[in-house]
């Protein structure tokens, strides 16, 4: 067994994190286990959530995106995530077991068993239900429709070179209940919006699956890194390149503003940092260009809610 595992952190997680300072120590595996000392995942699974209501707000003359919903969207995006990643390393254990950035994880070491997991998932889910239910009938039917996509994710890498996709698919939903929580439907500029956010997701994935590589072509699973290998810049490029060009196009149908815009250029030049710089063989580098797209979600989202405010401001004068 691992040091890791001996002094009960994770080998994935930052050394230090505030889970394994502050954590009580019988709460601590289910912390790790729900990934809550690795807030990364809840943010990306969050931003589509932040930025289809800014979207929204802009699209139907509110002054700025509903602080309620955003307060909501960020609760639900961390129990959920917490939730799914519980799910995923159910399934995954024996799996995670062989990967030596995984072994140290909870399931795998031993430190949590799989029917405690199991409650512990669903009291998570369970928390993302009652954030659920404070929303339009509409919306509380879309968030449960995405549970299928969550619950077969996992399977994905067994059967798939793409699996990211599917988690594109999960962690898109955002793009579309955004935009319900606020209209109670979907138009034309959401479903554009989320196709955006699938492509955005694979090519983030893509360059954080690239730390598992070697370890997932030795077990026989699928990934796009593995996929597309010594061509990871040129599909990361494509992937990127259709996310601004889908988001353009959401914007328009959004009559977004000249200031939406402006946050996207700098959204775009973030992603082309991303793509310049990635070494596909520093594992390092690639958890740090990952974990940059938080910053990419602030500069859009800080763009489209910058929009709305400068164009109800005029309105009112």
């Amino acid at each position: 067994m691992s040091n890791s595992s001996d002094n009960h952190t994770v080998a994935d997680a930052r050394p230090g994190n505030w889970v394994d300072r502050h954590a009580p120590p019988a709460l601590r595996p289910y912390a790790q286990l729900a990934r809550f000392d690795r807030p990364i995942g809840w943010w990306l699974l969050m931003w589509p959530c932040w930025w289809s209501a800014a979207l929204v707000a802009g699209a139907t003359g509110a002054p700025w995106p509903n602080p309620w919903h955003l307060a909501l969207f960020m609760i639900g995006s961390i129990v959920m995530r917490g939730a799914g990643c519980t799910w995923n390393d159910i399934t995954d254990r024996d799996i995670d077991a062989k990967v030596e950035r995984t072994r140290s994880r909870p399931i795998p070491a031993g430190r949590v068993g799989v029917r405690q997991a199991v409650a512990f998932m669903v009291f998570l889910g369970l928390v993302g239900l009652l954030v659920l239910v404070q929303f339009n009938a509409f919306t509380i039917v879309l968030g449960i429709a995405s549970l299928l996509v969550v619950v077969v994710y996992p399977f994905m890498k067994r059967l798939t070179g793409h699996p990211q996709i599917v988690l594109g698919l999960a962690f898109s939903w955002g793009a579309l209940v955004g935009w319900s929580a606020t209209t109670g439907s979907l138009e034309v500029a959401p479903l554009v919006f989320f196709i955006g956010c699938v492509f955005w997701v694979v090519g983030y994935d893509t360059i954080y699956a690239h730390q598992d590589r070697e370890d997932d072509a030795l077990i026989g699973l699928g990934s796009t890194a593995l996929t597309y290998g010594e061509k990871t810049k040129p599909f990361l490029a494509g992937c990127f390149m259709a996310t601004l060009l889908l988001f353009v196009i959401a914007f328009v149908a959004a009559g977004a503003g000249l200031i939406a815009f402006v946050g996207l250029a700098g959204f775009a030049l973030q992603l082309a940092w991303q793509v310049t710089r990635l070494d596909i063989n520093d594992g390092a580098l690639c958890l740090r260009i990952f974990k940059s797209n938080s910053k990419a979600g602030w500069i859009l989202f800080v763009g489209l809610t910058a929009d709305t405010l400068l164009r109800s401001a005029i309105q009112t004068f």
